[in-house]
This record gives structure tokens, C-alpha cells and sequence, in this order.
């Protein structure tokens, strides 16, 4: 198994681990305190940016989104909620979806979704110009091989379709060696530069529309998330384990420091498909 295959499959225990208890009560409340309006989500998504997100993409009844590393539909679901489009959902964790697809039924949204499991790392397994809008929050810097993922992402992209990704890995700044470690410790991650998304993106035929800096969400979410965990540590070290639980807090604290030093930062590219 190579260093990449190894990597990923860390990756893919810690979140079927986090997707198993997607659902306990205990996440559920760090989730609402640490974001306030609970969505599903498990990244550093607000509410409010998920609906800002939503009207640039231009989505309404008759539009179709899809969603890359859905992770449980929150978010996706949400869109559908503020927009009336239709959604598919892929991610590649079997329990993510089967959540997915349950939360779909309890909002009465199944008729305007779909989630499949499917590995994002690979080309996608739907037809040329399916879709009006394409969105990967949080995700895109665990998969290898940006440009291919990028190029066949606009190759399912309609004409005029639009596409919003966050990157929230772009080297900023000095960053140590632990640093590095500690904020890819949950499996593969990809850093990059100011400036390679953007290039990728115009290489694969789509216009960026915007490229704002939304690392403050990252900051305040991370802080906030460590800080809602620490207040139940014993329940929390409880369900993981006290190692997981420690690796879990130095994570939070890491990437809220790294982030409000604006050594790693987070952006949102737009684009749009010419």
C-alpha cells in the first residue's frame, strides 16, 4: 500500500467513525453551539454562508446541484430547502449517505434528491452537462489530482453552469512541520498556493467569477467546536477514546491558530463554465 493509499484510508476511518455517531445527541448539541444554526454540517460552514453560497449559484426550481463529499446532506439539503432546486449527493462513505437519504425523507425532500456513494477521487459516474450547479465545500483538498477532478467536474457542468468549491488549505504563511501534521492528521490532505485554484480553474474552460477570503469562518468555527467538545470531554472521551479525543482538541486548536494568524487560509472560488 503506498504512502497516498495509506493516507486516504486513515481518512476514511476517522470519517466513518464521525458518521456512525453523525446522529448521537452529543454532536447534535456541539454542533448547535458551535454554529448556531445546526444545517448538518461538519465542516466551517455557516448557515448563513450556505444560503449566501446558494443565491451565487443562481439556483431555483427546475436547476439541478450537485453536491461533491456531501458528507450526511445537510448543507446540499438546506440549498434545496432556500432554492427549491433539485440535489444529488455523492460521497464516498457508506454511512454519510444512508444518512443522507434519511434526513432527505424526514424533511419531505426525497422527490428533489438523490445520494449515491461514489469516489470523488475518480471520475464521476453521471453524463456530459447534467447539471446546472456543482459544489464541494471543505473537501477539495482530499483529493489528488486537482486538475483532473477540476476538468471532469466542468465536463458535467451545463453551459453557463456554475461551480463553488472552498479551499481551506491555501499556504498563507510560515507554517511548521507540526503544524503541517497536526492539520492533515485526519488523513490526505493537499496544501497549495495563493493563485493555483484559480489557474487550474481557468485551464479547464471556466471563468472565475470570484475568489474571496473566508477564513474567519474557519477561525471562529474551529475555536468553537474544540471549546463546545471540552465542555463535554467526559462523555465525549466516553464514545472515542481518550487518544482520539486529545488528537481531536489539538486539531480544533491548530487550525483555529494557523487560520487567525492567516498562515492557512480558506477561500471560496466561483466559477463559471464557458
Amino acid at each position: 500500500m503506498t504512502r497516498s493509499t495509506k493516507s486516504q484510508a486513515g481518512d476514511c476511518r476517522h470519517y466513518d467513525a464521525h458518521y456512525d455517531n453523525f446522529q448521537a445527541e452529543v454532536y447534535a448539541a456541539i454542533r448547535r453551539e458551535a454554529f448556531g444554526d445546526d444545517i448538518g454540517q461538519c465542516s466551517w460552514l455557516s448557515a448563513d454562508e450556505q444560503a449566501k453560497f446558494t443565491d451565487w449559484l443562481g439556483l431555483a426550481a427546475g436547476k439541478t446541484l450537485l453536491d461533491v463529499a456531501c458528507g450526511s446532506g445537510g448543507p446540499v439539503l438546506k440549498a434545496a430547502e432556500l432554492s427549491g432546486c433539485s440535489v444529488v449527493g455523492v460521497d464516498i462513505h457508506e454511512q454519510a449517505i444512508a444518512t443522507a437519504k434519511s434526513q432527505a425523507a424526514e424533511r419531505g425532500l426525497s422527490g428533489r434528491s438523490a445520494f449515491r456513494v461514489a469516489d470523488a477521487s475518480k471520475p464521476l459516474p453521471f453524463p456530459d452537462a447534467a447539471f446546472d450547479a456543482i459544489t464541494c465545500i471543505d473537501a477539495i483538498n482530499h483529493l489528488p489530482d486537482r486538475p483532473q477532478i477540476i476538468m471532469d467536474w466542468a465536463r458535467l457542468l451545463k453551459a453557463g453552469g456554475r461551480m463553488l468549491f472552498t479551499d481551506p488549505i491555501t499556504v498563507t504563511g510560515p507554517l511548521t512541520n507540526e503544524e503541517i501534521a497536526i492539520r492533515s492528521s485526519i488523513g490526505f490532505f493537499q496544501f497549495v498556493p495563493m493563485g493555483y485554484d484559480a489557474k487550474i480553474l481557468e485551464d479547464c474552460g471556466l471563468n472565475v467569477i470570484r475568489c474571496d477570503d473566508v477564513t474567519a469562518n474557519t477561525a471562529t468555527l474551529a475555536a468553537r467546536r474544540g471549546a463546545a467538545r471540552a465542555t463535554r470531554e467526559k462523555e465525549l472521551r466516553q464514545i472515542e477514546g481518550d487518544t482520539t479525543y486529545e488528537a481531536q482538541q489539538q486539531f480544533f486548536e491548530v487550525t483555529s491558530r494557523v487560520a487567525r494568524e492567516g498562515r492557512l487560509s480558506r477561500f471560496v472560488y466561483l466559477a463559471e463554465k464557458r
